[in-house]
């Protein structure tokens, strides 16, 4: 009973994804049923704990908040429990009445808590001295918020309940790391699928998909429809086609390591600000093959996925090193009871 998921996607579902392209990029995991109490111990060889200052977010959100009600059970690979929206980190509008609904590994919830956005060397890391049931076994978590929180607030939320249930603890630490750096290919120029979104469709704006059409349906431009989050889907002649519209360039930066291996952590050195929409177009990598560096080419039919992020978004990856904010898990036990 095999489910698909990939680091911070949540892939168990296909949110905002067609069903194919979350196939290419997901990592199989093997979901298991509960597992016996067990604790999580922070590595002894780890640095010691630094007193870093709380995100920006997490102030603007108001502090420390809790659920007024919340239920977790293990779940069940065979009856999965679609969530009631994405747990990515974009700061999407959320359905009114303050409820939460997932279905996720521990290691999910926590990157909805702290908003972060893992990496498949990142998870690994993570999880490399932790017991398995916290990158693996499901758990649905069912709660209530009294109002119409946000997502952050949402997210502030989910840190008391874990703290509380799973006995979670968790600290941040600062280390230099090798990452890939986007940049622009020419200082000052974006390519012709990476736009401010002021001059593009609106989020509001009303347009219809060519009813005979075997792609996916797109927004004029080219560029996929939803607003405020990213999706990957399908394109065609097997192709993936990734892109958003209305977001900040770092959700670029943030999700390339998901989309494709590249190994490493990506940190936008491109100097935009604002919001913008974008739209990635490749051809999809022979079954077996495995990401190329940067610096090499692709033999594949259409343009390879370097090649498409220079000709298309007008970036460029360059390899170095960054200090990154680390999560470490201290500390995690099998949920109480309800």
């Amino acid at each position: 009973m095999r489910v698909r998921t990939a680091p911070n996607f949540d892939l168990r579902w296909r949110l905002h994804f067609g069903s194919g392209a979350a196939a290419c990029l997901a990592a199989a995991l093997l979901f298991v049923g509960a597992a016996p109490t067990a604790k999580a111990q922070g590595n002894a060889s780890q640095p010691a704990s630094e007193s870093l200052p709380l995100p920006a977010w997490q102030t603007a959100a108001g502090g420390k908040m809790q659920f007024e009600v919340a239920s977790i059970h293990p779940g069940d690979p065979d009856k999965f429990v679609r969530p009631n929206f994405g747990l990515g980190i974009e700061d999407t509008p959320l359905p009114p009445g303050g409820r939460f609904i997932a279905d996720v590994p521990l290691l999910n919830f926590i990157a909805f808590a702290y908003k972060q956005q893992f990496t498949q060397d990142q998870r690994d890391k993570i999880l490399s001295h932790l017991p398995k049931w916290i990158g693996s076994q499901p758990f649905v978590i069912e709660a209530r918020a009294n109002g119409n929180p946000t997502k952050d607030q949402l997210r502030l939320m989910m840190q008391s309940l874990l703290a509380d249930r799973f006995k979670l603890q968790v600290h941040f630490e600062t280390r230099e790391t090798s990452v890939l750096a986007v940049e622009l290919v020419k200082p000052g120029v974006t390519g012709p699928r990476l736009r401010p979104h002021a001059e593009g469709l609106a989020c509001d704006a009303k347009w219809i998909a060519p009813a005979d059409s075997t792609s996916p349906a797109v927004a004029p431009g080219g560029f996929l429809p939803m607003c405020g989050s990213v999706a990957l889907r399908d394109g065609p002649n097997q192709t993936i086609l990734f892109g958003a519209r209305n977001v900040p360039i770092g959700h670029i930066a943030l999700y390339l390591p998901s989309v494709y291996n590249l190994g490493r952590p990506v940190v936008d050195q491109t100097g935009l600000t604002g919001k913008f929409d974008f739209s990635l177009n490749w051809a999809r990598d022979p079954i077996g093959s495995t990401a190329a560096q940067p610096d090499e080419s692709d033999n594949s039919e259409g343009p390879s996925f370097f090649d498409a992020l220079k000709d298309q978004l007008g970036l460029k990856l360059k390899s170095t090193t960054a200090p990154i904010q680390t999560l470490v898990i201290d500390h995690a036990e099998q949920p109480s009871p309800n």
